[in-house]
Formats: structure tokens, sequence, C-alpha cells
């Protein structure tokens, strides 16, 4: 056996861009035949783009799936590519085309559909059955695709067991944050359980709610890794493996023999034209980008959703309602990161209960970072309300009314602006406050993009500290930083005169959202029972709205929309004891 070049083509294919999915497909080829290799792989689904979700129902993208990876196995001439595609066979499975030296040379299909979470594949698609090796001069490579490889018994398991020295595995994994971790963790794992080197090719880019965040790695048979490609950013992966050392390592593996050989099917693929070792140039140096820390990993997936959103639903500007508050201030900062600061306009709309700081300090954050400003007061539109309401409203005092009529008036004002121009609207709401309700529908709920809707207020300010540390200098004035949070609907308002701290809420929506703990459970943790009772009501009751708000970015385990679902009417209540 023999050194092997394998290239992984991390790419930001567009869902339903069939034609420019497969022209970017075949550009990386073409990359890849440049630096000699003799192996590409393509994430999962990289030609209709993933999550495909009811595309697949329509039996006319199909057709044009399967026409697309025709088309692209003509460019794979002296090549051997693995890219994800449709298959279809009286029934719709997700597969991954072995293209050979321009011919498609077989299919493999994949077995574990998961449907949790953010998935729903077992509603579409058919599990394969086939564990098909394909032998490429003399390394046996199997092939699975993404969720195949998280469990220990699966796909890749039964191809070591029947020889595979390669095991190359196509994804579409979603970002959350700390995931590449534990995703690097388990690679390495099935590398060294099956003493088999293990390339991993994932998906990079945004796809309404999902990032991807390519991060491809290659791990040798003792769970060594080899190769790692960049976070966030489309890469072609590029390593030398020996394959021979692998026999010599399972000689010395006595749990190889006790594993009995498994049923597999073997394609031979005859390559020609093939580069010889003699004249392949040799790599400058190990393909290893450094894991990004915590909080840019975070902001940059914010960064990378905003911009395919906005960019990939044919927008070219967005538009954001500017408080001097801390929330739209890093929403801003994303904007004018993903788009470019002349592609994004701050509104001011200040009312006769803002403060004179709260425009002074947008002003300076829109200068700061280059944006186009808006100063658009709110009052005449407000009075007018207020006067159009008097006479139904009469005897009524004041209340979260005509605090909540502010906000729909300044969302009346963005979506006019965005309907006039042709801007994206950026919400601006945060994790916590959706999570209680602390929001108004029609008002500054609404817009096309939640940048920041999966992200907790503490990690808010983290974040915007974060982007004032780099390098280009502070852009959020440190007065929005240290002032207490306030939506100035009312005189004198502050958060924390409908909420607890954030420090204290935080923690106890981490408890209850994220990890479904009891009432209990919470309250074990040393928290105020009647506090825990009243933000578990407010979290129930708020359903409603969240179901009404537009796309966010999920950077958590459990964003709300397709990955925590719980029925708007609904009568039961975690917050009672058993």
């Amino acid at each position: 056996m023999s050194e092997l070049r394998i290239a992984l083509a991390q790419v930001n294919p567009t869902v339903g861009d069939l034609t420019g999915n497969s022209r970017k497909v075949i550009a990386y080829l073409r990359r890849a035949r440049n630096a000699s290799a003799d192996l590409v792989v393509f994430p999962e689904l990289v030609i209709p783009g993933y999550p495909p979700e009811d595309l697949l129902l329509k039996p006319s993208f199909i057709a044009a799936n399967r026409a697309a990876i025709e088309e692209t196995a003509v460019a794979t001439q002296g090549l051997t590519a693995v890219i994800g595609f449709v298959d279809a066979d009286q029934d719709v499975y997700n597969a991954a085309a072995v293209l050979h030296d321009g011919q498609l040379a077989g299919v493999y299909r994949k077995q574990y559909l998961p449907t949790y979470g953010v998935f729903d594949e077992d509603r579409t698609f058919r599990a394969g059955e086939a564990n098909p090796i394909f032998i490429l001069r003399d390394t046996a490579i199997g092939v699975s695709i993404c969720e195949d490889m998280w469990y220990p018994e699966g796909p890749p398991q039964a191809q070591a067991r029947g020889g595979a020295h390669l095991l190359v595995n196509v994804s579409a994994s979603p970002y959350h944050a700390g995931k590449g971790a534990s995703r690097k963790r388990m690679l390495a794992t099935r590398a060294a359980d099956n003493v088999a080197i293990v390339a991993f090719c994932n998906m990079v880019g945004g796809q309404d709610e999902l990032v991807f965040d390519g991060g491809s790695v290659i791990f040798d048979g003792r769970g060594q890794l080899v190769a790692r490609g960049l976070q966030f950013e489309e890469d072609l992966v590029i390593a030398d493996v020996d394959v021979g050392s692998l026999f010599r390592q399972r000689l010395h593996d006595p749990r190889w023999r006790k594993e009995p050989a498994a049923a597999v099917t073997r394609v031979v693929l005859h390559p020609e034209g093939e580069v010889s070792r003699s004249r392949r140039p040799e790599l400058p140096g190990s393909h290893m980008a450094t894991p990004l820390p915590h909080l840019e990993e975070i902001y940059s997936a914010l960064v990378l959703g905003t911009r395919d959103y906005v960019r990939k639903n044919g927008f070219h500007r967005a538009i954001i309602g500017l408080s001097g508050g801390v929330d739209s201030s890093l929403v801003a900062c994303i904007a004018a990161d993903a788009l470019g600061p002349e592609n994004v306009t701050g509104v001011a709309m200040p009312s006769r209960y803002s403060a004179d700081f709260s425009e002074t300090d947008a002003a300076r954050l829109a200068d700061n970072l280059g944006l186009h400003f808006l100063v658009i007061p709110i009052e005449r539109p407000f009075q007018a309300y207020l006067d159009t309401l008097a006479e139904p409203f009469a005897g009524q005092e004041q209340d979260v009314t005509e605090e909540n009529l502010q906000a729909r008036t300044r969302g009346n004002l963005l979506m006019a602006l965005s309907n006039k121009f042709g801007w994206m609207v950026l919400t601006t709401g945060n994790k916590s406050e959706m999570s209680v309700g602390y929001a108004t529908l029609y008002g500054d709920m609404a817009g096309g993009f939640a940048a920041i809707k999966d992200v907790p207020k503490t990690l808010v300010y983290e974040l915007a500290r974060w982007r004032n540390a780099q390098e280009s200098g502070p852009v959020i004035p440190e007065r929005v930083l240290t002032r207490p949070p306030s939506a100035e609907l009312r005189p004198n308002q502050k958060d924390s005169d409908s909420l607890p701290p954030y420090e204290v809420l935080d923690p106890i929506l981490q408890a209850y959202v994220e990890e479904d703990r009891s009432l209990d459970e919470i309250v074990a943790q040393g928290f105020d029972e009647s506090l825990v009772r009243e933000v578990m009501r407010m979290v129930d009751r708020n359903e409603y709205k969240r179901r009404q708000a537009p796309p966010g970015i999920k950077i958590t385990p459990r964003a709300f929309g397709k990955d925590r679902r719980l029925p708007i009417t609904n009568r039961f209540r975690v917050a009672t004891r058993a």
C-alpha cells in the first residue's frame, strides 16, 4: 500500500442553486487537480444544498439534481471524487456519488437519518443499506455521510472491518458553540478504534437559521490530527496520508483479530492519467488551521450567518434601528463586518422618553463603523396614534399598550424604508428577551432576520467587549456597555423593572430552556422559588410570540425554532411541584 493525496473541498453551496453549486464543485475539482490530488471530497448534499427540505417532494428538483451530478462527473477526469447529491430509485436517498475519471463509479446511501433537533431527514429520505468499498489503486475506501460516523457501530466500522483503510465522511454538520471540539474527539476515536484514516469534509456557510462551520479534518490510524481546515470559510484542505502504515499498525492491534469481517461489496476503480509519484510536487507543509477562541468562533458564526442569509436571499443592504443600547450596537457591528459598512444603514428613532445620550451614542457607533446614519423622531406619529385612540381609550390609564405603540411605530418606519429601498431589516432582540417575551410583536420583532436571536444577554455583552478589543479599536461607546439596559418606552424605565438582572435570568433560562430542568432542580441550584416560577411562566406563555419572530442564527444546542418546538396551545405547566 502507498501514499494517497487527499483534498477536502469545504465549500459554501446555496440550497436549490444546482447550477451554481455544480460550478463551484467543478472549480474546486480544478484546484485539486492542479495540486495533484488523488481523491477529492465534497460535503453532504453539496449539489442540491443542505437541507433541501420539501424541495425533495418535487420530482423536477430531484431530476435536475441528478442531471447536475452527471454533468459534474465529466470534470473528474484523472481524479476520484466523492460528492453529495440526492439519489432516487423508487424512493429518495441522501447519497454520495463516487465519481472516477469522468464516470459515475458508484453510490453510497446514508443509513442513519437524524430526526431530532434541527434535523428531519426521516420525513423525506429512505435509509440506505449497503456498505460498498471503493478500491483506488491499492487503497480501500469506505464512504459514509455525516450521522453515519457518530455511531460507534455504524457503517464506517463495518467498512473498516471489511478492509477499508480510509474512511471518508461527507458532512453538513450544523454549528453550535463548542460542537467543533466534541466532533473532533468523536472523529479521532473512530480513527483509532477502527485503525483507519478518517477524512471528514464539512460544509461551510449559512442556510436560514443554520450555520455550517467547516473545520474539515483528517486523522491518521492512531487518531492523531493530520490536517484541519479553516472555520467559517471555504477551504481546500490537502494532505498526504500514509496508507501503507495501517497494515503494520493493524498487525500490532489485537482488537482487530477479535472482530469478524463485515460483509461489504467492492468496487474496483481503474484510474487513467493519474499523476506519477515522481512528478508530484511536495506539499509546502501541513494544512493545520488554528481553532478560533470561544468568542471569536461565535462572532464569526453570526457574521457568516448574517452575510449568507442577506445575500443568498437577494438583498445587498441592511437596515437596523439603533437605540443606543448594546443589542442594536452588536447587531450593527455584525452587519458591518458581514456586508461592509457601506451596505448598512442605522436609524435612530428617538421618542419623548429617549435619553439625549442614546441618540448621541447611536451616532458615535455609526460614525465609528462607517455606517449611513439617519435620525427619524417618532414623536409626531406616536402622538397621532394617541390622538386617534383617545376616544376608545378614554378613562383608561396608560400602560404597556402605549409603550408598544412606540415600538410598533419604529417597526413601521423601518419596514417602510425596507420597502422603499430594498434593504433587509435586521432585528436586534436577544435570546433572553425572546425567552420571556420582553419584545413587541410587529414592533421591535418586525424584520427579515434576527441576528442575535439565539444569543443570551450576558453573552451579548461579552461579544460586544470582544469586538471592541479588536485591532481596529473600540467602536461601541463605553457608556453603551456600562449603562443599565432600558427599552426607553416610559420615564426612567430599566429592564430590571420587569425582569430579574440578566446575570440571574440567564442561568435560569439555561436550566429551563436549554436543559429542560424542573422547578425543583432549578431551585436546588440556589435560585428563589417564586422567581423561578415567574420566569418559567413567562417562557411558557410567550411561545406564540416566538413563532412569529423572524429566523435567526443558531449558536446554542437548543435554539428556538427547529430545536425547541412546543405547542402554542398548551396547558401543561412545569412550574408546579409533582
